[in-house]
């Protein structure tokens, strides 16, 4: 049965997502936002143009921490704005900066342990649902199945994790995070979360040359969740970091099979490390010309690269009889940095609002059908595609236009839930062969 809406006067709540931090101590205003290395905006402060904002630069640069708390100092939830606002939150992970080359077990520590006390000063008794981002360990990248033991395990990293995070957790929460970095949780009375751990399916992650296809036993564990849940006539929100669309090939088509299996118990999803805002669509697998399912990606709180921070707030279905509790809406808001770093010293920078996706796409709901319906009006309605251009690097997108096989090539990919799968955008007539928007959509993903 397709998702309906709520019923006039039902309870709606607002859940406050927020991925890809990225801090970096060593940010230094002043200092060359161009430069050689992986990550700028660091080292001795210089004169003249091209020297790093004081709350963060267009550039390959991450944020210092003042900008990440004056994010949380301004919410509805943060301590001493008052109660309300937000029901819980979620967080998807990449708390270090980029500088994975000179990184150390000690930095990421500080890193994870840093951030989530600030979280829990600003937002006081709200609850936070955490997910483990790639940049978390180190090596980058570097998540070894957890039947590998000692030195070279990953306990150092879920340790600290569990014992970070034990005030927003249950303890069987805790007991699997220690175990792979997933878990899962109870959001309010019929809505479960599940936190995935999606470095068991990146294409970076080379410990999964041992096994690619469920290194972790997590798809088979979260197939037994989603089949309590729907025993129990619980709904199911998923959250992650990397988007199935960009996993390895073999755990993204699972992954896929498994949302189609459940979709009437998995009513949303919601990821990050893209920096970007985006989605990608789930297709029923008989036809796939029925969407099921769409996996949010959510733009980045960081600036890496050339963009604005930014934040997310999901409206969804409250707590109440027969709750879908599905996505209702979303709104995006962002810092301006040119409006931010040029205000006097000592103001307090202002976040504002971006846009309001049903607002602004003119979707009559945000179900997974109003989402495709929105890619398929892009093909030819051209300003319509601008805004979305527009609102997918947070308003500050690059100079380059986004030309016919830019478009082709991105409109490929949020009609597609799985990885290197261009069958799926055939519906669209591109101007382009499947080949190439292949090789197109491919690069895209490296980037």
């Amino acid at each position: 049965r397709p998702p309906a809406p709520p019923p006039p006067g039902a309870p709606t709540a607002r859940i406050l997502f927020l991925t890809d931090l990225h801090w970096d101590r060593q940010y230094v205003p002043g200092s060359a936002a161009a430069c050689p290395d992986p990550l700028c905006c660091r080292g001795a402060p210089r004169e003249g143009p091209g020297a790093a904002g004081f709350w963060g630069s267009y550039s390959k640069c991450d944020l210092p921490l003042r900008t990440i708390d004056v994010l949380l100092a301004q919410l509805p939830n943060s301590t001493g704005n008052g109660t309300g606002g937000f029901a819980a939150a979620y967080w998807t992970g990449d708390i270090p900066a980029h500088d994975v080359w000179q990184q150390s077990r000690g930095d990421q520590l500080r890193a994870l342990r840093t951030v989530t006390a600030l979280l829990r000063a600003r937002l006081g008794g709200l609850r936070v649902f955490p997910a483990v981002g790639n940049h978390e360990a180190t090596p980058v990248n570097a998540f070894p199945p957890p039947y590998v033991r000692g030195n070279r395990s990953a306990a150092w990293l879920y340790d600290a994790m569990a014992e970070a995070w034990q005030h927003w957790l249950p303890p069987g929460a805790l007991h699997t995070l220690r175990a792979g970095g997933f878990y899962t949780a109870q959001v309010w009375p019929g809505l479960r979360l599940v936190s995935l751990n999606m470095n068991f399916c990146s294409q970076a992650n080379f410990w999964l040359l041992i096994n690619a296809t469920d290194p972790a036993g997590q798809l088979q564990w979260l197939m037994g969740v989603l089949a309590d849940a729907e025993r129990d006539g619980e709904k199911v929100h998923i959250i992650g970091h990397i988007p199935p669309a960009h996993c390895l090939h073999s755990w993204s088509w699972n992954y896929y099979r498994i949302v189609s299996r459940f979709e009437g118990t998995i009513a949303a999803q919601f990821f990050g490390h893209t920096h970007l805002d985006e989605f990608e669509l789930f297709y029923d697998e008989e036809t796939l010309s029925r969407p099921v399912s769409i996996a949010f990606i959510a733009p980045s709180v960081t600036t890496y690269i050339n963009l604005n921070p930014g934040y997310r707030v999901y409206e969804v279905a409250g707590s109440y009889p027969g709750s879908s509790h599905a996505v209702l809406d979303h709104e995006t808001f962002i810092l301006n940095l040119t409006e931010a770093n040029a205000a006097p010293p000592g103001t307090a920078p202002r976040w504002r609002r971006l846009y309001g996706a049903r607002e602004a796409y003119g979707l009559p709901a945000a179900f997974p059908a109003d989402w495709d319906r929105l890619v398929r009006r892009m093909q030819d309605d051209e300003p319509l595609f601008q805004l979305f251009w527009f609102h997918l690097h947070k308003g500050h997108p690059p100079r380059e236009p986004c030309g016919s096989p830019c478009k082709a090539a991105l409109l490929c990919a949020l009609r597609s839930g799985r990885t290197a799968d261009p069958a799926l955008c055939r519906p669209l007539r591109p101007a382009l062969p499947f080949p190439r928007i292949q090789e197109l959509w491919h690069q895209r993903r490296l980037c």
